[in-house]
């Protein structure tokens, strides 16, 4: 393969957007959590709700900061290394993004600062207010940046002359066919991601000190998780009968189908080759794929041989992350039930084996939502606009190879450091504990 501009932007934007998506993932979700805390401490008046509120806004406002400095480049790379597709789509995307500034984020910023040094300080009401903002300017970020990729993924609202986009109706670009979809089944990842980031976190503090803050934490994370875990199940479903009648090459992909079948098997586990397009060593089950895909066990599934060999996705990555994503959910959804069970029979705080395995799934969310990105974007290839667009024909014309090595090594080595530094800071303001927070 070789490393061209060309390639050495893709694998810049991968890079710098696989490192961005964590912090919105986490405050998507947290957002919800502090939230929540808030209205049951006004509820109830009880401390412990207090303390939990002061513990997770640190970790939502570093958090914040990440993502805003790491968010910032990738739209000038839009601009910098992917100047073509930025012409053609101009009229389309720039709104969107621009409603995201002026809407999402504006709030956001607006408003965490009552959040986060308001407490105390201001009316009640008024704290509480800023909160239910900046729930509203998180969720608002996700709304316009899955309208911007869901419009990639099923272009509507739209009319093309000479290469160029033009909006025929902005909110039927917005709400695009695979819109709801894409919005619902991030912001599923993002609750669920946190529900676990919580209750691992809480789980260390039990085994650590038995704390009765991080008790409460791990009982209101476990409610969360039971819900909304077999609900990711659901929609993931409803996204990939979605994506089956609009982007079956993605499909083929995803469940390494090479033939088009009627009675097609799910593949468990196999390795893609692309050129001999096959899988070696593959393990499946019967008619399956064509059941939860057509409903019907007889149900016919598109192969990726039904186009040619330029026209089909990277088949291993989109393979593996496909089955990475769906293995960290049955898992989540594994963990919640034990959950409850356990609460049930009163041994949620005592079992440490469950509590351990909970401190070990705490970054698994994280994973989960970088490979489902994988499979939605590598899945699209080669088209960066399905059907219309191929990634190909998006680039900047004038940007160097040397250019773009050396904006991708200092991302690496910018990251590298600032990740390091988040994790530092984190890990140190997790270890303290809500027991450790002063009221």
């Amino acid at each position: 393969m070789e490393f061209t501009a060309a390639f050495l932007s893709r694998i810049q934007f991968a890079f710098t957007i696989g490192f961005h998506i964590l912090f919105p993932t986490l405050n998507l979700g947290l957002a919800i959590f502090l939230l929540i805390f808030e209205v049951q401490w006004l509820r109830t008046g009880n401390p412990v709700y207090e303390r939990l509120y002061k513990f997770w806004v640190k970790i939502f406002a570093l958090a914040f900061g990440l993502g805003v400095v790491s968010g910032i480049p990738m739209s000038f790379q839009f601009g910098t290394n992917f100047g073509a597709f930025s012409q053609a789509t101009k009229n389309v995307i720039g709104p969107m993004l621009a409603y995201e500034v002026f809407s999402a984020f504006f709030l956001e910023a607006t408003f965490l600062g009552v959040m986060i040094f308001g407490w105390g300080r201001v009316p009640k009401p008024v704290h509480l207010l800023a909160t239910i903002m900046v729930v509203i300017g998180t969720t608002l970020s996700a709304f316009w940046i899955m309208g911007v990729n869901s419009w990639m993924q099923s272009p509507a609202g739209y009319e093309l002359k000479e290469g160029i986009f033009y909006l025929k109706s902005f909110w039927g670009a917005v709400f695009n066919p695979s819109f709801p979809y894409h919005l619902s089944h991030m912001l599923m990842a993002a609750y669920l991601t946190t529900a676990f980031v919580i209750m691992g976190v809480m789980a260390y503090h039990i085994l650590k000190n038995n704390s009765t803050a991080a008790q409460k934490g791990l009982k209101l994370g476990l409610f969360w998780a039971l819900f909304f875990a077999p609900m990711q199940l659901v929609l993931g479903d409803l996204h990939g009968v979605h994506s089956f009648k609009n982007q079956p090459m993605k499909v083929a992909a995803m469940e390494g189908a090479w033939d088009t079948k009627k009675g097609a098997p799910m593949v468990l586990f196999g390795l893609p080759d692309m050129e001999a397009e096959k899988n070696h060593y593959e393990v499946s089950i019967p008619k399956l794929a064509s059941l939860y895909l057509t409903h019907s066990w007889e149900g016919e599934v598109p192969g990726l041989k039904e186009v040619s060999k330029e026209d089909r996705p990277y088949v291993p990555i989109v393979f593996w992350s496909f089955r990475i994503m769906v293995g960290i959910g049955l898992l989540f959804i594994a963990l919640s039930f034990w959950g409850v069970y356990l609460m049930w029979r009163r041994r949620l705080f005592t079992n440490t084996f469950f509590l351990r395995c909970l401190v070990l799934a705490t970054p698994l969310g994280f994973i989960a939502t970088i490979a489902g990105w994988m499979v939605t974007e590598v899945g699209r290839q080669p088209w960066v606009i399905q059907g219309l667009m191929r990634t190909a024909d998006s680039y900047s014309k004038h940007v160097s190879h040397a250019q773009v090595s050396s904006s991708l090594l200092g991302f690496v080595v910018g990251y590298s450091v600032l990740f390091s530094l988040f994790l530092y800071f984190m890990f140190k303001m997790m270890r303290k504990g809500p027991e450790e927070i002063k009221i």
